[in-house]
């Protein structure tokens, strides 16, 4: 798994690609969390586009991650979920947690209001 990560206005978007499972990708999101927590980054969102298959460790590691910014002040958002991860947040009631969006612009502008 890769995560790259890019500025929008105050918003850091985080590109996901590869896939999310134990050993593979909970580890490298929750690094890369934990280190933008401590820069002082609460405006963030992951772009789950490029991200074909989560498992249940992987699907933990977005509900942390969700967790550890909110409890520094901070909103993750989420945006091009795959039908496969739209899926699995609906049968887990996690889409009802999460602010899901259909494009990178809406999510960002959603951080002003």
């Amino acid at each position: 798994m890769q995560i790259e990560e890019r500025t929008v206005g105050e918003v850091l978007v985080l590109d996901l690609s590869g896939k999310l499972t134990i050993g593979e990708g909970d580890e490298l999101l929750k690094d890369k969390i934990n280190s933008l927590i401590q820069q002082g980054k609460r405006k963030l969102i992951l772009s789950l586009e490029g991200v074909p298959y989560v498992d249940s460790a992987g699907l933990g590691e977005i509900v942390r991650t969700y967790t550890t910014v909110s409890r520094q002040g901070g909103q993750l958002k989420l945006v091009h979920l795959t039908k496969r991860i739209e899926d699995l947040l609906s049968i887990t009631k996690l889409l009802t947690v999460f602010e899901t969006y259909e494009s990178e612009q809406e999510a960002v502008d959603s951080f002003a209001s």
